[in-house]
């Protein structure tokens, strides 16, 4: 069936030709050339006035070491755990844990864990003051510790269900039973047989999307303003703020430090390059060794455990965040809130109304539009893994956020494109699309063809068949990759910072705000909002096919 479409045009389009024109739109600028600011001329001032920047080496060591530090953890727990637990109960359990986390935003994650352990957080009163001996909250720099370890805990539990997606979608490509069956019976134990036969073969499936996670954790803004340290600030964190400077001079600065923010990310990659080079050799060592290390239950233990705190940290922090929202009078060392009160919600409520319709609609539109061209794209069975296609789409997930959108910002404003919903809606389908098609490729290959393969027998079109069996049969499937575009397009911070400009604002830009404030009750309310509006996305695709086809059984699977 040859369809004839120009699919690989439009996402090249839609995906590669942004990214590269916000790429340029800013290292012009770097080197001093933007007219519409009187840079006419080429210089390197600008670099130069960077370079005298205070403790930049600092702010960028930060957020390098940071990036590496949180994909590494990341990739290692659910590297062991799907060693140690892939096929049994546990693994379901675990996966039913972790899915909902994907719902919550970075920012809302954040905020609750910097309530979970901030000095006088929800961790600190369960121990207090019996086992501490504190009446009143201890002087510790947590969150915004100088080494940003509070900032990697919150990345590693915010990309650890990310990672274990992909990882999921990627084991039903892999030999993974026969392997299992073949490492056991040559006397291997579970995690040194998985990753001398298998994990290679799932890496291989799964190294753009932990590329792209190292991207985004070298470069994460939101979650650097909220947990990352304060003096010096993340590299990010100080680009972001020159951005938004009022002196419109600063543009130039900004631009150079994003393209010092490329190169830092660039850096990033070839690090993690080497990593790979040299756990390839550990691998080869491994299995030339000829040990077979069966005593592995303290591993297995250790993995499922880090798995289980990383999932139970979220929800305690999602926690700690209701009662705060909630909270009268709540003095240290006190487990729970001396009174009940609604006025925070009552004060919020009226003035998050505009954000709330505003984030509902971009992720509702760009998703919808996110599903239509992952269909397309599956469909016309161009996104193979190793194809050309695969690595176009992952590109704006690759290149630092910071890189291209604030040239694209620049671009817009040259071009005379002000800020305006479409473009925002844009900016916000370059990065829903890649989680679409991810989270719907799986099912999709899944799918038993020989439903087709009769239609096609009965005389039936290509497009009859995908409207009328395929589509149908894979609802369940789609409304959950439009759930997964949702929450990411509800999550984007920094795309809608700087291409709305302040005039389009969404619960998350407003959110993350508040962030500088000290008001933990009106933060409690935004970011539980702000969890609640992809939740709900989440509980509609679950709900729907229930009542669609609450007749037919064998479809409601």
């Amino acid at each position: 069936m040859k369809r004839r479409f120009v699919m690989p045009s439009v996402i090249l389009a839609l995906v590669g030709l942004p990214v590269l024109a916000g790429l340029a739109s800013t290292i012009g600028p770097a080197f001093g050339y933007l007219p519409a600011l009187g840079g006419d001329d080429l210089t390197f001032d600008h670099i130069a006035a960077l370079a005298a920047q205070p403790h930049l080496m600092r702010s960028a060591l930060i957020g390098l070491a940071t990036g590496l530090a949180a994909t590494g953890i990341s990739l290692g727990l659910v590297m062991l755990f799907t060693a140690a637990f892939a096929g049994t109960p546990m693994f379901s359990r675990i996966q039913h844990l972790l899915s909902p986390l994907l719902s919550v935003p970075h920012a809302a994650a954040a905020f609750g864990l910097a309530f979970l352990v901030a000095p006088s957080g929800l961790a600190m009163r369960l121990v207090s003051p019996a086992l501490t001996g504190y009446a009143s909250p201890p002087d510790w720099l947590v969150p915004h510790d100088p080494l940003g370890l509070t900032m990697v805990a919150g990345l590693v539990a915010k990309e650890m269900p990310f990672l274990f997606l992909v990882t999921l979608a990627a084991l039903p490509q892999v030999p993974l039973r026969e392997a299992r069956h073949l490492s056991a019976s040559l006397g291997y134990g579970r995690i040194r047989g998985f990753l001398v036969s298998t994990w290679p073969l799932v890496y291989r499936q799964i190294r753009l999307p932990v590329f792209a996670v190292l991207a985004f954790a070298s470069s994460v803004v939101d979650m650097a303003m909220i947990l990352g340290p304060d003096l010096p600030a993340p590299l990010p964190v100080r680009i972001a703020e020159w951005m938004a400077d009022s002196d419109l001079q600063m543009r130039f600065l900004a631009s150079a430090g994003a393209l010092l923010q490329f190169g830092l990310t660039l850096t990033a990659m070839a690090l993690w390059l080497t990593v790979e080079k040299l756990s390839s050799l550990v691998l080869r060592r491994m299995s030339g060794s000829g040990a077979r290390h069966v005593n592995d239950q303290v591993i297995c233990g250790i993995a499922c455990a880090a798995m289980m705190i990383s999932a139970v940290m979220i929800f305690l922090g999602l926690a700690a965040l209701f009662v705060w929202s909630v909270a009268g009078l709540w003095p240290f060392p006190a487990l729970l809130p001396h009174s009940l009160t609604l006025k925070p919600w009552m004060r919020a409520l009226p003035e998050v109304a505009g954000p709330i319709i505003t984030t509902i609609a971009l992720a509702g539109s760009s998703s919808a539009l996110a599903l239509l061209l992952a269909i397309g794209l599956l469909w016309r069975e161009d996104c193979r893994p190793g194809g050309l296609l695969q690595p176009l789409l992952y590109l704006p997930l690759l290149v630092p956020q910071l890189c291209f959108v604030f040239g694209l910002q620049i671009l817009g404003l040259v071009l005379g494109f002000g800020s305006s919903f479409a473009l925002l809606l844009l900016i916000h389908l370059i990065f829903v699309l890649p989680y679409v098609v991810l989270s719907l490729s799986q099912p999709w290959q899944a799918f038993d063809r020989r439903y087709e393969r009769v239609a096609v027998g009965l005389g039936k079109a290509p497009l009859t068949i995908l409207l009328r069996i395929r589509l149908p049969m894979l609802t369940r499937a789609c409304l959950t990759a439009f759930a997964v575009g949702f929450a990411v397009s509800a999550g984007l911070y920094l795309p809608t910072l700087l291409i709305g400009a302040g005039r389009i604002v969404t619960i998350t830009t407003e959110a993350v705000a508040l962030s500088s404030g000290g008001d933990r009750r009106i933060i409690g309310v935004y970011a539980l909002l702000q969890t609640i509006i992809p939740f709900a996305g989440f509980l509609i695709a679950s709900l729907v096919p229930h009542l669609l086809f609450r007749d037919r059984r064998a479809m409601r699977i």
